[in-house]
């Protein structure tokens, strides 16, 4: 049949949609929206109502609908045969009726539907009488699983006095079930705990305040959140869900002072910061919400401060002046704490403070005495004698027994003491004269001591001032270099002069210069004051002439305005100058230096010419010497070892006359010398002498000659000044010649027989020569 057919089949859960390629072409009126039992009335398909329920348990297979085509006449001919997804496993058909029955329990869950294939044959040709038919079962479904909450445990936080109806949180469950038939799926959350402080909404699971809470009561809440499918149905699923609920602060609660009065000491004694006490203002709130800040009211004196301890939000009273207690013994003071961050919305609660009262009681201490005044400031004239009274400082001790007082002066040691003081009035007296150039102001630091008690010891500044009086007379502040040309002008200025004075001057220095009236140079100079403090020298005549005067003197008087007036004569020297009429310093310095010395130029010329030819002469000196010096370091010790031939006529008497002729004479002068000190060589020698034991002969004889030789060396006068070595050769036993040397021999030459030196070979050929020739002669 070409027209498709559309099978729905549906027992309960069960449904059934045929899917083959030819169902695609057919009209909507041949798909089966009903359960109504179809049959069709051409060659094709025929279904009937299928029905079959999801997680149905049954030991024998459930049926669920048949197959069957019209071509069927119900006599076994033809064969029906069920092929795709579940088919043999889930599903199984009847091939002689075509009833198609579930075999396993159905997860929809798990696969919601199933892809099958419907086929018919003869069971005589075995060939399709229908073509293959492609429908699908989907599963439908039951309430099979609880809703789940796949977020918990939940954990929210809300400021707490929220008003009502505030979103706390959401929570969502999830049902496995299929949301799109039935109510399986359709959820209903509920509160199971947290009434009355808490609600949910059914729908949507958000949970909303109920009423405002306040943190300070219980800062936590437990809540218990249902979610219950098929609408909350009888015999529906449930899960349940816990949310914790923190309530978060806010500023709700003001400063709260604990004590009302609180009660403090302090020692008089103690200094400024002392720490006097602490107090302290509970605040139900946390955080910035509970910061306060501290201060102090109704506190005129302003003896005390606060500071806040921003970690314990304590209030520290500190100690900011100096407590007595012979003036005040008991303060009492107002502190206020009052929060740093306050919330708008509670200001109609009230203020966000408290106040509460401290007093202070001043504890006696024994204290140092007190000087009347913190410093002295005194005068005194210079000049005044020794013992003259300067001033007087007073001290008391404080305390209520009086103890006396001692008074005495800090002395530096390496300062003059200029005063001294009276132990029991503290009376100040010079022990010196004062000069006010020298020091104008003096520092003295007096302490007073306590007698009865020594350690308690208190120290004053005076400050002492010496006045000033007029002892110091007006002077010149340099020495003035005054040049007048010789051919200067009558009335040429050739120096302008001024004046200092040590001394102080209350209306300021005015000083008057004038020319001593008993100058004979008068004549030739003035002097013109300029009522400034400055003067000007003038020429009185034209033309000077230095062969005739070279220098002038000229006494300045100068007076100051002091009481009394003092006057000092200052001499002013005057160089004439070899100059038409403007001064050369340079040039008029070096004629007047000349004159000094008496010498002309020509002069001067010939003495340095002498100090030069001096000085060539000593460099020439000076370079032979060092030539001189540059010797070589042996030149004495080669000039000691240098031959010297001394001829003399006089025949000794052999080698055994030793008293015939001096020998010292055939030294020279040279060699004969002082003898001097020589050095330690003995431990030289010795190592020599233990390296000539191991390389001669163990013989005593040896060795006594070597010490000999020893013993000789060191003790001869005449020999140089300086270590020598000597040398002396032992000839070996092992020598094949035997030994050369005649001493200690009993014959002499005559007796030898030297032929056998003609057999040593070719090197003693000339020995040999020289010993048979002598033979021959003696013969």
């Amino acid at each position: 049949m070409n027209s498709s057919v559309l099978l729905r089949l549906m027992v309960m859960l069960v449904q059934l949609w045929p899917c083959s390629p030819s169902t695609q072409n057919s009209s909507a009126q041949n798909t089966v929206q009903s359960f109504t039992p179809v049959r069709r009335v051409k060659r094709g398909w025929l279904w009937e109502p299928l029905f079959a329920t999801e997680e149905q348990i049954s030991p024998d297979p459930v049926y669920i609908g048949q197959l069957k085509s019209d071509l069927d006449k119900e006599d076994g001919n033809l064969e029906y045969i069920l092929a795709g997804e579940g088919a043999g496993s889930f599903f199984y058909i009847d091939k002689y009726t075509g009833k198609i029955y579930v075999k396993q329990k159905l997860d929809r869950e798990k696969k919601p539907f199933y892809i099958l294939t419907a086929k018919a044959i003869n069971r005589s040709t075995q060939l399709p009488v229908e073509p293959d038919s492609e429908f699908i079962i989907k599963v439908r479904d039951i309430n099979d699983n609880e809703p789940q909450f796949l977020d918990g445990p939940y954990v929210a936080t809300v400021p707490e006095m929220s008003p009502e109806g505030t979103s706390v949180t959401q929570v969502t469950a999830t049902d496995a079930d299929d949301p799109s038939y039935g109510n399986s799926a359709r959820l209903l959350y509920s509160l199971v705990e947290g009434q009355p402080y808490f609600s949910v909404e059914p729908k949507t699971g958000v949970i909303r305040m109920a009423s405002e809470m306040d943190r300070e009561t219980k800062d936590q809440y437990l809540v218990i959140i249902q979610a219950k499918d098929m609408v909350g149905q009888p015999g529906a699923f449930s899960a349940t869900a816990t949310v914790t609920i923190n309530l978060s602060d806010i500023n709700d609660n003001p400063p709260e002072f604990q004590q009302r009065l609180y009660y403090m000491s302090v020692s008089e004694e103690a200094p400024v910061g002392t720490t006097v006490g602490k107090v302290f203002a509970e605040d139900r709130d946390i955080g910035d919400n509970a910061a306060m800040d501290y201060s102090i009211e109704a506190d005129s004196s302003d003896v005390f401060d606060i500071i806040t301890n921003d970690e314990t939000q304590e209030g520290i009273i500190l100690l900011k002046k100096r407590v007595d207690y012979e003036s005040k013994r008991r303060y009492s003071i107002q502190v206020k704490a009052v929060n740093k961050y306050i919330d708008e919305r509670f200001l109609k609660e009230g203020p966000f403070e408290d106040t509460t009262i401290v007093k202070i009681n001043v504890e006696d201490a024994d204290e140092p005495p007190v000087f009347t005044l913190e410093s002295y400031v005194m005068e005194i004239v210079e000049g005044a004698m020794r013992g003259e009274l300067v001033g007087v400082v007073t001290a008391r001790d404080p305390d209520d027994d009086g103890s006396p007082v001692r008074y005495s002066i800090v002395h530096s040691s390496h300062l003059k003491r200029l005063f001294s003081i009276n132990e029991h009035n503290g009376a100040i007296i010079t022990t010196e004269p004062l000069d006010r150039e020298i020091a104008s102001w003096h520092n003295i630091t007096v302490t007073a001591t306590e007698t009865r008690n020594p350690e308690k010891i208190s120290e004053a500044n005076v400050y002492v001032q010496v006045l000033d009086v007029n002892d110091n007379a007006p002077e010149f502040p340099k020495n003035y270099e005054t040049f007048v040309c010789e051919n200067a002008v009558s009335g040429q200025l050739i120096q302008s002069i001024s004046a200092v004075d040590k001394d102080d001057s209350a209306e300021g220095h005015h000083f008057y210069f004038s020319l001593a009236q008993e100058d004979s140079n008068s004549s030739h100079f003035t002097v013109k004051d300029n009522q400034d403090n400055t003067a000007g020298i003038f020429t009185r005549k034209s033309g000077f002439s230095r062969q005739e005067q070279f220098f002038f003197y000229l006494p300045i008087l100068i007076q100051d305005n002091g009481t009394p007036p003092l006057t000092s004569t200052n001499t002013l020297t005057v160089t004439v100058c070899d100059c038409d009429t403007e001064v050369n310093t340079f040039y008029c310095r070096y004629g007047a230096f000349m004159y000094s010395l008496g010498l002309s130029t020509e002069a001067l010329v010939a003495i340095l010419a002498c100090i030069l030819i001096f000085l060539v002469f000593f460099l020439a000196i000076v370079t032979i010497r060092q030539q001189q010096q540059k010797k070589p370091p042996f030149s004495e010790k080669m000039e000691d070892f240098r031959e010297n031939i001394v001829s003399y006529d006089d025949e000794g008497g052999g080698e055994e006359d030793t008293e015939a002729f001096d020998i010292s004479a055939l030294r020279t002068r040279t060699v004969m010398r002082t003898h001097r000190p020589r050095k330690k060589v003995a431990s030289e020698i010795q190592s020599l002498y233990r390296q000539s034991l191991q390389v001669g002969p163990d013989s005593a004889i040896f060795r006594q000659f070597i010490s000999e030789k020893l013993e000789e060396a060191n003790t001869d006068p005449s020999v140089p000044p300086y270590d020598s070595l000597q040398t002396y050769a032992f000839e070996g036993t092992g020598s094949l010649a035997g030994s050369l040397s005649s001493l200690g021999s009993n014959t002499s030459d005559m007796d030898q027989s030297y032929d056998y030196l003609a057999d040593w070979g070719p090197h003693f050929k000339q020995l040999a020569g020289m010993y048979s020739s002598h033979r021959t002669v003696g013969d």
